[in-house]
């Protein structure tokens, strides 16, 4: 996977503190959202930078082990690990010589041979080869906004391999989730590498998702405003009536409680859905309907 330099990603210099990361984040992910630029790959592509590089530079262990190592911080603890192996074997491996403290030019040799698959010459025997984890997968899946109502399974072809995994319902746009182990093979039996898979939900033309809530428009008569009635309106699990006032206005709006979409990993859990009323006027009147219309009017 290429590097990417987080600082940049976010427009912040390397002195930045957290408030300053945070305030960055925020204005680059409303920039960059799937929602606000739909249809655009390489502004999908700076989202998950941008998600990537607050994940790491809000953490400060991570961000530590980043501003140390760059391109190489993901493998900085093997890294640590390895050098303190060597600082260890340095003092032990002659029991008649005393060890004097650091690494000698010699003693950097061998480390790097051992880090990178050589075998030490150094210290009287080879070195163990370091275990890296392998490279992670980024997978992107297309789904419509009705198949995340309800959590399914779902079968995935990444790298010819065929991966089952369960899509839970209310997963938003955009949201990325990891699937452990199903990434590349570790080097020297390191742990395999993750698979992220990033969702791309479609706009459905009957309901507006926004955050948890649903909005939709109910087209009613103009009688149906007028003198009250009731009408029968589809939700995302079914069809529900309504009752409505007389004197309706245009533009007005109803909550229904608990019909909205379902909130991610909460069970039972639920958005409200909100009703436009659209009143539609009558056109191509009859004369009779046009004389009614006159009299109401002088009335």
């Amino acid at each position: 996977m290429a590097f990417i330099d987080y600082y940049k990603a976010l427009g912040i210099n390397k002195n930045a503190t957290e408030k300053e990361i945070k305030t960055a984040y925020r204005k680059q992910a409303r920039k960059y959202h799937p929602d606000v630029n739909p249809n655009d790959k390489e502004a999908h592509k700076k989202f998950q930078e941008v998600n990537e590089a607050n994940e790491v530079l809000s953490d400060p262990d991570k961000r530590k082990k980043y501003d140390q190592y760059g391109t190489d911080w993901k493998h900085a603890d093997q890294f640590e690990q390895q050098a303190a192996q060597q600082q260890y074997n340095g003092r032990n491996y002659d029991s008649g010589r005393a060890y004097s403290g650091g690494f000698t030019e010699d003693d950097f040799s061998d480390f790097f041979n051992s880090m990178f698959g050589g075998q030490g010459g150094g210290f009287g025997g080879s070195r163990g080869q370091a275990r890296y984890k392998g490279q992670d997968f980024n997978a992107e899946l297309n789904l419509n906004l009705r198949d995340v109502y309800h959590s399914h399974k779902q079968t995935l072809t990444v790298n010819g391999k065929n991966i089952r995994i369960t899509i839970p319902a209310g997963i938003e746009n955009g949201q990325t989730i990891k699937i452990k182990g199903h990434g590349g093979a570790g080097v020297n039996n390191g742990p395999t590498g993750d698979l992220y898979i990033t969702f791309n939900i479609a706009n459905d033309p009957e309901f507006k998702r926004v955050g948890n809530d649903l909005y939709k428009t109910a087209h009613i008569d103009l009688y149906t405003a007028v003198l009250g009635g009731e009408i029968t309106v589809g939700t995302m699990d079914g069809r529900v009536k309504l009752k409505v006032p007389a004197g309706t206005q245009n533009g007005s709006k109803v909550k229904l409680k608990g019909k909205g979409f379902p909130k991610y990993k909460k069970e039972d859990e639920f958005g409200d859905l909100f009703i436009t009323y659209d009143v539609k006027i009558p056109t191509n009147l009859t004369d009779e309907q046009k004389r009614l219309f006159t009299e109401l009017a002088k009335s």
